[in-house]
């Protein structure tokens, strides 16, 4: 059966590499997550992997014709923080790439940060998670190296990935250094968050040259990898805590870096400084209780609250966020039934993170982008929609994963 299902993935992945065609969709209600907001009744128009036009009645006789009766269209959405392509199994260590974890650091050993870690040469576009998202509408997703369990605060890189099967690089302008803080992170660093930003300064001095009679932090490749995100880099972190939010816009403010907030489970109770920051934060929406002591202001309203004040938003999944990405839009559901405003909500799933991380020519239905379009049965935010057609870069995906195959072989047939 595995090496049937392996065949038929094969197969899948040809398919995936033709080239795109022209496609008119008709008489779509069409979720740009722009600035022209929804278009009801509307065409959009696809030549070779571009938006070509988006209007009523449009005609190109090249095209072919794909009635949308109404339904909905939005750009291809994207997954959140995953491990898709780094991760099969998350049981089987063998199938596990996300992570540097070396050994366990015990107490007594000197602490050590590998920012040069780089979950892309990991990467495995092949990877039969991947389809199972697709098929539901994930057309990109941000892979996050992680620090847990036994790493380093400084969990290394990470970049955006196109979930066509089409390439194992990840899109450049997206790269991402990733940084635990809190107390999630306290047992890399010496079970005190207060060492945490000792020892990130620690790495930023050695990058620039500091001597110490010590242990050093960073290897060569590591004060490499540091100096280029000082004066303008991106670096996400990971932190809960209203405190711990404040003192990560200053410190990165300090160093020049270019901060994204993750988690933000209080993020509501300093939005003001985030949104005259502009600092964007990715929270996951269903967060509604605490699940430790920096989560005391844990709210279903955190999403609604940091729009409100300007802060742009968006989401990912807390736990299994690699297998449950395409739970997503459901998630951003639940934030708009707590006060989000739905052409928000789409935003934080599409727009937002595409703009978050450098990737302006995705996310958004308008003129010359990209053409990562889902076609939806019903509201894209409600848990029974389902997406009948995805597209990556405008060429249609097949719309098969490894569960419809299993229930396609096992399902008692009626």
């Amino acid at each position: 059966m595995i090496r049937r299902l392996i065949t038929c993935f094969a197969a899948l992945a040809l398919c995936a590499t033709a080239t795109a065609e022209t496609v008119l969709i008709r008489n779509a209600r069409v979720h740009t997550a722009d600035v022209a907001g929804t278009l009801e009744a509307s065409d959009v128009l696809v030549r070779d992997g571009l938006i070509a036009a988006v209007g009523k009645a449009l005609v190109a006789a090249d095209a072919r014709v794909l009635e949308a009766n109404g339904r909905a269209l939005t750009p291809g959405l994207f997954g959140g923080l995953t491990a898709l392509g780094l991760e099969e199994v998350s049981a089987e260590i063998g199938s596990v790439d996300h992570a540097y974890t070396p050994g366990i650091v015990l107490p007594a050993q000197p602490l050590s940060m590998r920012p040069e870690f780089d979950v892309a040469h990991a990467y495995n576009p092949a990877s039969m998670v991947i389809p199972v998202q697709v098929v539901e509408g994930v057309t990109f997703t941000m892979l996050a190296p992680s620090s847990m369990p036994g790493g380093s605060l400084v969990g290394g890189l990470g970049g955006l990935a196109t979930l066509d099967g089409s390439s194992i690089d990840l899109l450049p302008g997206s790269r991402t250094l990733f940084v635990a803080l809190g107390s999630g992170a306290a047992p890399l660093t010496g079970n005190s968050r207060a060492a945490q930003f000792m020892l990130l300064d620690q790495a930023i001095r050695e990058t620039r040259g500091a001597l110490f009679e010590g242990d050093r932090l960073l290897t060569m490749a590591g004060r490499e990898t540091m100096a280029k995100f000082l004066g303008g880099g991106r670096v996400l972190f990971y932190v809960d805590r209203a405190v711990d939010i404040r003192r990560t816009l200053a410190f990165a403010k300090k160093h020049g870096m270019k901060p994204v907030i993750a988690g933000g489970v209080e993020a509501w109770q300093v939005a003001a400084e985030l949104a005259a920051a502009k600092v964007p934060v990715l929270l996951d929406p269903l967060v509604n209780l605490p699940g430790n002591f920096d989560q005391f202001g844990a709210t279903l309203e955190n999403a609604a609250r940091l729009h409100k004040a300007g802060v742009r938003i968006a989401f990912t999944m807390s736990g299994d966020s690699s297998h449950m990405a395409r739970k997503l839009r459901q998630a951003a559901g639940n934030a708009v039934a707590n006060g989000l405003p739905w052409d928000a909500g789409l935003a934080a799933i599409s727009a937002n993170p595409a703009t978050i991380f450098g990737a302006s020519d995705r996310g958004r239905i308008a003129v010359g982008l990209r053409a990562d379009l889902v076609l939806w049965s019903g509201d894209p935010l409600e848990v029974d929609s389902l997406a009948d057609q995805v597209w990556i870069g405008g060429e249609a995906q097949p719309m098969t994963s490894r569960q419809t195959l299993l229930r396609d072989r096992y399902a008692p047939k009626r």
